[in-house]
């Protein structure tokens, strides 16, 4: 009877790991708080408070490539069921991505990022390092998928930010230059097991399935995913070549030193 318990066992494990899924394409919706971290109520009435944004996710069980689906080809989110097969338009466009393609290669713990910086084109470079995740037992319904919740924090830098007001008190012009310091935001992810990849949007992954829902910040930055297919463009994942390589210290540096030149060259300015 116990030889028989381990055979059904046995047979139960190998059939769930058969179920798992290890390829795919994600379609995700990025949506940005413009307005959270702004003070300036001049700014806040000049912007709207969201800014959206249409993603794929491409990826096999050891490579993914991230990128931005231009404006005039992002689907409506509306237009039939999430997840249900309709309403979801895939386009493998190359063009028009926030920042460039994210390639990376999980057996190489290597990431490329194809980017443009002053109309010169780069590949930077990085390593893949372990996200110091806190799993927890919470679940909730994603696409269909039992999701899992995990949490980390982390410290981020807030860019720099000079800003030119016009037509002040008087008409005088004013300038405001702040720095903001470090603080520690918390990420909140919901990771579908049965999708056996360690992928999720943008840098965030690293997790034992594929990040679905992502929360950076208390709302900040939500990351949904809309709809997954199954199927995956193999094309889709080869390794970026075009470009200048660079370390991911080098990029940051010549775009810190590109942002200090536009600041003194007027940064932003707000007529009144």
């Amino acid at each position: 009877m116990k030889k028989a318990f381990l055979l059904i066992s046995a047979v139960m494990g190998i059939s769930a790991l058969q179920a798992q899924i290890k390829e795919g394409t994600i379609a995700y919706e990025r949506k940005i708080n413009n307005h959270r971290n702004m003070p300036n109520e001049q700014m806040r009435a000049m912007m709207p408070e969201f800014r959206i944004s249409k993603h794929l996710l491409i990826f096999s069980d050891s490579i993914s490539v991230y990128r931005m689906i231009p404006e005039n080809e992002a689907p409506d989110p509306f237009a039939g069921g999430a997840g249900a097969g309709g309403g979801i338009r895939m386009s493998f466009s190359i063009g028009g991505s926030d920042g460039g393609d994210l390639y990376k290669n999980f057996t190489q713990s290597k990431s490329i990022l194809s980017s443009e910086l002053a109309g010169k084109s780069y590949l930077v470079v990085d390593s893949i390092t372990q996200q110091p995740w806190k799993l927890t037992n919470e679940t909730k319904q994603i696409l269909g998928y039992t999701c899992l919740k995990a949490t980390r924090k982390i410290s981020i830098q807030a860019a720099p930010m000079r800003m030119m007001v016009i037509g002040g008190p008087g008409g005088n012009t004013t300038r405001d230059t702040s720095r903001p310091q470090p603080r520690e935001i918390e990420l909140v992810a919901w990771y579908a097991q049965d999708i056996a990849s360690p992928v999720g949007p943008e840098n965030y992954g690293q997790l034992p399935g594929v990040i679905l829902e992502l929360d950076t910040d208390n709302g900040a930055t939500v990351y949904k995913a809309l709809e997954f297919k199954k199927q995956v463009d193999q094309k889709q994942l080869k390794e970026p070549k075009k470009g200048k390589t660079v370390t991911a210290a080098e990029f940051s540096k010549m775009r810190m030193e590109l942002m200090q030149q536009q600041m003194q060259n007027g940064g932003i300015r707000i007529g009144g």
